[in-house]
């Protein structure tokens, strides 16, 4: 049967991705939306727990006593799941590579600054009904820091970015707020040798330039370095 979107799964999406984390979500709500995900098996075991599989990704999910998911620990497992099944596989780029990311909370454009008119590697946060839902940003009660909301998106540029020799990185701004500045802070935590390719950060108006304008100005600048 092939699944229906509706709002109201759009909503149960967005409330199982809510900060703080929701203690009145309906274990029948999130059971519809998965059902309506593409590419979403859900099957029930013998126990009436549900089994999940998508794009290579498996979960066991335990059912609730009652009619509201609100363990945390099986909210967190949901939400991982759907990130790791939602992102396609990247491919690293070829050693050697100069490579620039212009990346906004939308999308990250990944190109080979070597070529000329070079198609990027477009890679989106996870958006599993195509509502264009942007990458936000969530307040950390632990320190007051700002944090991205998927950290899925920032994986999977790394792994695209695994065989460059050097990375130049555009973005629309700058600040906590920016997607430019957390992807850096996300390659100095997690993938240093990633963070020590990176030869300058840019802000530009990406809108108003055209890929190859963008290539122009990488190639200027990596050749200045």
């Amino acid at each position: 049967m092939e699944a229906t979107l509706s709002v109201h799964h759009k909503k149960t999406y967005q409330h199982l991705f809510a900060h703080p984390m929701p203690h009145n979500l309906q274990w029948v709500d999130v059971r519809h939306m998965l059902e309506a995900i593409p590419g979403m098996t859900v099957e029930d075991d013998d126990k009436g727990n549900l089994k999940l599989r998508r794009n290579g990704q498996a979960l066991s999910l335990h059912r609730p006593r009652g009619k509201d998911l609100a363990d945390k620990q099986e909210l967190m497992k949901v939400r991982h799941f759907l990130e790791r099944s939602g992102q396609p596989e990247q491919s690293p780029a070829p050693a050697g590579t100069h490579l620039l990311v212009v990346i906004d909370h939308r999308e990250a454009k990944i190109y080979s600054a070597e070529l000329h008119g070079s198609v990027p590697e477009r890679i989106a946060p996870y958006d599993p009904f195509g509502f264009g839902r942007a990458l936000h940003y969530k307040q950390d009660d632990s320190n007051g820091q700002r944090k991205p909301e998927l950290k899925s998106f920032y994986e999977a540029v790394a792994k695209t970015l695994k065989g460059a020799k050097q990375i130049l990185i555009f973005g629309s701004a700058t600040g906590a707020a920016s997607a430019m500045e957390q992807l850096v802070l996300d390659l100095k935590k997690n993938h240093h040798e990633l963070a020590d390719r990176i030869v300058g950060t840019f802000a530009v108006d990406d809108h108003h330039l055209t890929d190859n304008q963008l290539l122009a100005k990488a190639r200027e600048l990596f050749a200045a370095k």
